[in-house]
């Protein structure tokens, strides 16, 4: 059984009497059935098509939007490093090859291949890159070409361009803007992504910045500066979704203050949405509120002047969270267990490093960016890691509005992406918790609120979670986490009943979700009960910003000039269409450059 070769999807497919969580439609457990022609939701079939459908009893079984993961770490020279620093999860974790699938290895950081099947059959059928360095964006794209199964996309990291920070500093925000443009479009990426903003050039010379308001060597501009100067860019040029922040002192007791202050920067810049789509059928306005999007929360939200003392602080940034509407996160959860660390933070790496000991690896990437990898275990029996678990899952369940968040694991950071559904299951019990908290150091406890929250989530939660609100946040809502009349063909069927469901029974509920009993992509069967039956052509996703062409030339006439101080030719720079598997520009029609 194969893909259909176009990515567009041709299969009639009826799923018939599932008890359907689609939040973006405000459908919360309803019984009803879900029609797919050519690829894409509609609202009924013909008697005669029905009679050529593929018909799925779906009865006594939840049915979702296929699920999309708006930050994951899959592709790239910084995920192959961390390939290579893990040979053991070659030898140890490993897929044999099958007549219509590739061999495949890694758990931590899966082989390519690999990272699309096991994302299928967890009833995942989108997946967005979180870091994409310009320079190395050709070899980002290529990696994600040969991910099967899933739809794909990659944010553009700019917190340490040199160009962005001469321009912001010169107060030049019309050459910024029309860079970002061209950058976006040159590099075929999704949304402006900002790690440890300032801070990070400064490690090109073993420094740091330590707060907001610290000019960083040679182009002395602060954090602050760079923060507020993307978000008001990202707004100008109407991108799909807020900037990706990532903030300074990441992974440090305390950084929760620089994590709140950075949070207020954009507080006054109003998000402006300009996308040239049509939208899907839904019920829930699409439009984003959001300035600013905070990514792995919990690793921003550490508490304590030293590991001595170190605490959960999740409460100040859920606190902030809760009064404001500009901002949106991402949780960042730690399941426990082997991960490895990877991040364009290259001083975050360093403190590991200091900590651990461990095996480790910094980048400088020319002009633009950095990053770092180390391999990492989280204990239970360590009282910091315990406390970590603990904060990940606060920060999902204390959010009077779920829309206001996002579950991940920062893969492979908190932990591998297959830690997914136990992640759901603590969401959904608190007898998973509790149990978990058992076998913790007894710092869990004592130094987070999560032994006094008794909330269990609910199915129509989890697809705000993993689904509806992922998509909305990151702009494809017209399109993916959505069973919206003209949406697209993704679905995930699991093999858990709404009416009988017990929060108590956490270790089944886990691994129904690890193993959807259907995963539908674009219209067409591509996993059964963790089999792949067919592998279906994949999209990559990125922003096509149309601009003025005022003050474009002028700019591309100064980034040719800057150029010699890169190691490569102006013409080698751009990354062609061909490196992508079926480009998919969302059009965005910016209101200035």
């Amino acid at each position: 059984m194969a893909g259909n070769g176009n990515g567009n999807g041709t299969g009639t497919i009826a799923i018939k009497n599932g008890y359907v969580f689609d939040p973006l439609n405000e459908i919360d457990g309803e019984m009803m059935d879900v029609f797919i022609k050519n690829g894409k939701v509609v609202r009924e079939l013909t008697d005669s098509e029905m009679k050529d459908a593929k018909v799925i009893d779906a009865k006594g079984m939840t049915v979702m939007p296929g699920g999309v993961d708006s930050h994951s770490h899959i592709a790239g020279a910084k995920v192959n490093g961390g390939r290579m620093m893990r040979p053991e999860d070659s030898y140890k974790w490993n897929r044999k090859k099958t007549s219509l699938t590739h061999s495949g290895s890694g758990y931590t950081v899966p082989s390519v291949y690999l990272e699309g099947y096991e994302y299928s059959q967890m009833g995942y059928t989108t997946v967005f890159e979180a870091a994409v360095p310009p320079l190395e964006a050709r070899h980002t794209h290529e990696e994600m070409r040969s991910i099967p199964m899933i739809d794909t996309g990659g944010y553009l990291v700019l917190g340490n361009n040199w160009f962005i920070m001469r321009y912001l500093r010169d107060g030049e925000m019309d050459r910024a803007c029309a860079y970002v443009a061209w950058m976006m479009k040159t590099h075929k990426t999704y949304g402006i992504k900002c790690v440890n903003p300032a801070g990070v050039e400064n490690w090109g010379w073993a420094e740091n910045v330590g707060s907001l308001d610290e000019a960083n060597i040679h182009f002395g501009i602060t954090s602050r500066e760079v923060i507020e100067g993307l978000c008001e860019i990202n707004e100008r040029l109407g991108l799909p979704m807020a900037m990706h922040l990532h903030c300074n002192n990441l992974g440090q007791p305390g950084c929760y203050e620089i994590t709140k202050d950075s949070l207020k920067i954009p507080s006054q810049i109003r998000p402006n949405q300009n996308l040239d789509v049509e939208w899907a059928e839904t019920k829930v306005d699409p439009a984003r509120q959001e300035s600013v999007y905070l990514t792995h929360a919990q690793f921003n939200s550490f508490g304590g002047t030293s590991w001595g003392d170190f605490e959960s602080k999740t409460k100040e940034i859920i606190d902030y969270v809760n009064k404001t509407d500009h901002v949106v996160f991402d949780s960042g959860c730690v399941p426990f267990g082997e991960a490895t660390v990877m991040t364009g933070d290259g001083p975050a790496i360093h403190n590991l490093y200091a900590l651990t000991g461990n095996k480790w690896s910094n980048t400088d990437v020319e002009l633009e960016c950095g990053s770092g990898v180390l391999p990492f275990t989280y204990l239970k029996s360590n009282a910091i890691h315990s406390v970590q678990w603990a904060m990940g899952l606060e920060l999902l369940l204390l959010v009077n509005d779920t829309w206001k968040t996002i579950m991940t694991t920062d893969h492979p950071n908190g932990g591998t992406f297959l830690k997914y559904p136990l992640v759901m299951a603590w969401l959904m019990s608190q007898a998973a918790r509790n149990a978990t908290f058992d076998e913790c150091h007894a710092w869990a406890r004592d130094r987070s609120d999560l032994g006094a929250v008794d909330r269990e989530m609910s199915l129509y939660d989890i697809a705000i979670l993993t689904r509806a609100n992922t998509a909305r946040t990151v702009g494809l809502s017209h399109r993916k986490g959505s069973l919206g009349v003209g949406a697209d063909g993704d679905v995930t069927i699991y093999n858990i009943d709404p009416k009988s469901l017990n929060p108590r029974d956490y270790e089944n509920l886990a691994k129904s979700f690890a193993q959807a009993e259907y995963t539908v992509k674009d219209g067409e069967i591509v996993s059964r009960r963790g089999e792949i039956v067919a592998i279906p052509e994949k999209r990559t996703y990125y922003v096509d910003v149309n601009v003025k062409d005022a003050g474009t030339n002028e700019m591309l006439a100064d980034v040719k000039e800057w150029f010699k101080y890169y190691t490569l030719g102006f013409a080698h720079y751009p990354t062609p269409d061909s490196y992508l598997m079926n480009p998919t520009p969302i059009a965005v029609n910016a209101e200035e450059a």
